[in-house]
């Protein structure tokens, strides 16, 4: 009784497509690549998160770095707009001596002159006395020795504006001949 029926028709060529018994031996080396490529692809989850955490990090570096960089580059601005500014600019010209200009005259290009100069407004040096910025004050330090100031440098009480002394560059020389190479000259002869 425990007799198997016999299949026909469509069930028994259905049967013949599927193997009969040895189930078990055909199973394991399909587990065996089913858990590879879970665990294959639980590493590679890992490698790639921690890729992505290290990206992040150096993104926030690179964020940081460049809201810094802003803050200085928004700070130069300010200074310049602020050395720039039209009072700001006055101000500087009086400290360095400098004074308003006289009328222009203009030429043309025939060479004719165009209205009539006028000359500078001179100033009293009671009233605004002639400031030296520290950068004349250094260049004149490394130019001039240390005794003596030039007197180009100092500016007089009557000037407009202070002479700014000009560093001396030495000029090349030929060098000079050798005593053999110059005519010897006897008097005696």
């Amino acid at each position: 009784m425990s007799r198997k029926p016999e299949l026909r028709g469509r069930a028994a060529r259905l049967a013949r497509l599927l193997p009969a018994g040895g189930g078990h031996a055909a199973r394991t080396p399909f587990v065996l690549l089913v858990v590879l490529l879970l665990g294959g692809g639980l590493i590679g989850l890992l490698v790639l998160n921690s890729a992505l955490s290290e990206g992040s990090f150096h993104l926030d570096d690179l964020q940081r770095d460049t809201k810094s960089l802003t803050d200085e580059e928004q700070a130069l601005q300010r200074d310049v707009d602020t050395y720039s500014a039209p009072d700001a600019l006055q101000r500087r010209a009086r400290e360095l001596g400098m004074v308003p200009g006289g009328d222009p005259a203009f030429l043309n290009p025939d060479g004719s002159v165009k209205g009539v100069p006028g000359t500078a407004a001179q100033q009293s040096s009671a009233r605004n006395p002639v400031v030296r910025p520290p950068e004349v004050l250094a260049l004149t330090r490394t130019t001039a020795p240390a005794t003596s100031a030039p007197a180009a440098a100092v500016p007089s009480a009557g000037t407009a504006t202070p002479r700014i002394p000009t560093p001396r560059i030495p000029t090349p020389q030929a060098p000079a001949p050798t005593p053999s190479a110059q005519p010897s000259s006897t008097p005696g002869r």
